[in-house]
């Protein structure tokens, strides 16, 4: 599908690779990595052909559709988000400038005719990518740049190109729609040739990966982290080969200076000089830096209680969230909050860094306690007028510029970029800017929501390397495992109002929550198995059942369409018989509740059945079997939906026949 031999590319005296040669074929599944300025964007450049290569050929079959999906800013024209799926390629298809593609958008938007099936999976991937359906008539123009990005993503699945090319097309979707988006892409027909700083996506996802390092790029097969395993082999056997040939050298050049000042062994002391000229060097292995040579500050300390949230009552307009909720941060901690999408956790990190008020409950900071919150997109702590680099300078730490030089490359500023106007700068590279001046000038209670969005796998370790430093109180959500794991210490699982400490890393509450994998673990709607020796009985005896979700409180829910009866007025037999009433409809109401949790625990039980055989490597030696599964995990996820709201009602109909039970006696 598509062949690149001998590709060279440079850019002035400096050249990003050479005789670059590889082959994408259908049903390829490659990732592409290397270090920042690596070259990667440019050799995508390369194939959409967007530049030309200063030396080889690249060659794309005939015939064949290349599909893709830049990092940010996609264009969209006057066309609904609906319409935006269902374009043709004719109106999208790359390599174009921007503006003649919002034209095209803008041109064809009036004579748009969809095929019938193509609306109907159009639909169906949007609801994979989390849009309403009342959104599909929606302008697309009316969306933030992120939803922007996934209905492009979605109008690039329903055309189903022979090769997909993806430019970090995680970065703008929550867990719940990459797990889909990753089930879906295990299913593709065609090539995928994507950039991701996600190492669990890319170790779900793909079968090889290619590597631009030293100029050159090297495929290795099997996921990330198979990749890591044969890098690390390589290099070990290209210094175990340097060293020796290095000390034959040693030998060697011993001889000549011992010897070629004699008359009697100087023809053989050139003879060696001749040979060492003659060998072909073998290269000393540069080794990635995993970490920053960075010196971070630290915070002053806290005092032990950090901070207190104590009968907290929050919810947004009259759908309550947390009731009667008690939480408390100890210094030094580095909690991750989980659990599933709308479950709370931000609303939680806002709570604590004090962005939200609550209803009622008193939130108690700590002694010495000061706060940072990071939360994606937040640029209003920036001087839209500086500079990048004045901006990373204003900072109250007693850092050296060409410190806080390094530490911006590390978080991909690099030559004239720092230079750059804040106000011009993309939302991603905002993000990334506010987070080096946070860990300029870290406070001692650090609240992060989704930090690793926006950085690559190199600036993924830098943060790691910082936060590993770091001496103060930490909470934060990501949806990166390989980040969790790295650095969280305590796990907080979040669900329906409840939450659910596990007193020990990401690894032991794996262990135990039986979960099916590490990143579904990430949304599990409920823990399944007892948590950390911290956690009070109330939250170990919810966690283990069915944990329902917050109701409003009995006093605002009335469900009984019936007028209220004077028990005082009723004879005993009419009593013995309201009663009994009362008594068969407790009983039915119970029986439904059980019913239906029955069923929900059936649904999650099959559900993480089928997601397990989905990720199995052998499903995928039985044609059709990984689309079927697709289909079967979205049916049954629509079930689930379905039952769980059908449980709710059953839940709040129960309390109100408990009430009027009680009331009546």
């Amino acid at each position: 599908m598509l062949t690149l031999s001998n590709v060279a590319k440079a850019f002035g005296d400096r050249t990003l690779f050479s005789e670059v040669t590889f082959q994408v074929n259908g049903g390829d599944r490659l990732g592409l990595v290397g270090a920042n300025g690596a070259g990667k964007s440019t050799l995508f450049n390369l194939i959409l052909k967007q530049e030309e290569p200063d030396a080889g050929s690249l060659v794309i079959q005939r015939g064949s559709s290349i599909g893709f999906l830049p990092q940010e800013s996609a264009p969209v024209g006057e066309e609904t988000v609906l319409e935006l799926a269902c374009a043709s390629p004719s109106a999208l298809s790359l390599p174009k400038k921007d503006q003649d593609v919002a034209d095209d958008l803008e041109s064809d938007h009036s004579h748009m005719d969809f095929d019938g099936t193509a609306v109907a999976r159009a639909k169906r991937i949007l609801k994979g990518l989390a849009f309403r359906e009342e959104d599909f008539e929606r302008p697309a123009r009316t969306l933030s740049g992120g939803w922007v990005m996934r209905a492009h993503l979605a109008r690039l699945l329903v055309q189903e190109p022979d090769l997909l090319m993806l430019d970090e097309p995680t970065n703008h979707l929550d867990l719940e729609t990459l797990l889909w988006f990753q089930r879906h892409l295990k299913s593709y027909p065609g090539g995928i040739l994507l950039i991701s700083h996600d190492r669990e996506f890319l170790n779900q996802l793909v079968t090889g990966i290619l590597e631009i390092r030293n100029s050159r790029l090297w495929r290795y097969t099997g996921n990330y982290d198979r990749f890591l395993e044969q890098r690390d082999a390589q290099e070990a056997q290209q210094l175990a080969a340097y060293k020796n040939q290095q000390r034959e050298i040693e030998r060697m050049m011993d001889f000549v200076d011992r010897f070629r000042a004699k008359s009697s062994k100087a023809k053989q002391a050139q003879a060696k000089l001749k040979q060492i000229d003659r060998m072909e060097k073998v290269e000393a292995p540069e080794v990635p830096q995993s970490r920053v040579a960075f010196n971070f500050p630290q915070p002053e300390s806290s005092g032990q209680r950090v901070l207190s949230l104590r009968k907290i009552l929050f919810g947004y307009g009259d759908q309550p969230v947390y009731s009667d909720l008690d939480f408390e941060l100890t210094r030094g901690e580095r909690i991750v909050l989980v659990g599933p999408n709308g479950a709370g956790k931000s609303t939680l990190l806002k709570l604590l860094a004090g962005v939200l008020t609550p209803q009622s409950g008193e939130i108690d900071p700590g002694l010495k306690v000061k706060t940072g919150y990071y939360a994606q997109y937040r640029s209003e702590m920036l001087q839209p007028n500086r500079t990048v680099l004045k901006e990373a300078l204003d900072t109250p730490a007693r850092v050296s510029e060409q410190a806080i030089r390094t530490l911006l490359g590390c978080f991909l500023f690099t030559g004239d970029d720092v230079f750059k106007k804040v106000e011009v700068l993309s939302g991603g590279e905002k993000s990334r800017l506010a987070l080096v001046k946070l860990l300029l000038d870290p406070p001692n209670l650090l609240l992060l929501d989704e930090p690793t969005t926006h950085l690559d796998i190199p600036s993924i370790d830098a943060l790691v390397g910082a936060l590993s430093d770091y001496t103060g109180t930490l909470v934060f959500i990501s949806h990166d495992v390989y980040f969790i794991r790295a650095i969280a210490r305590k796990v907080v699982h979040i669900h329906s109002g409840t939450l659910t400490p596990y007193a020990g890393d990401y690894g032991y509450y794996l262990e135990k929550s039986r979960a099916s994998s590490a990143r579904q673990a990430l949304t599990a709607p409920l823990a399944k198995a007892g948590a950390g020796n911290e956690s009070s009985q109330r939250a170990n005896a919810q966690a283990l059942s069915n944990a329902q979700p917050v109701v409003k409180p009995i006093s605002m829910v009335n469900t009984s369409s019936q007028p209220s009866i004077d028990v005082s007025a009723l004879s005993q037999k009419e009593r013995r018989q309201l009663a009994a009433e009362a008594r068969r409809q407790l009983s039915g109401r119970k029986k439904r509740v059980t019913e239906l949790e029955s069923k929900i625990t059936r649904l999650e039980e099959k559900q993480v059945a089928l997601a397990a055989e989905l990720e199995a490597p052998e499903t995928y030696q039985t044609p059709g079997r990984a689309a079927a599964l697709t289909e079967e995990i979205r049916l049954l996820v629509l079930s689930l939906e379905e039952t769980t709201k059908a449980w709710e009602q059953a839940a709040n109909d129960l309390a109100s026949v408990e009430r009027d039970a009680v009331e009546s006696k």
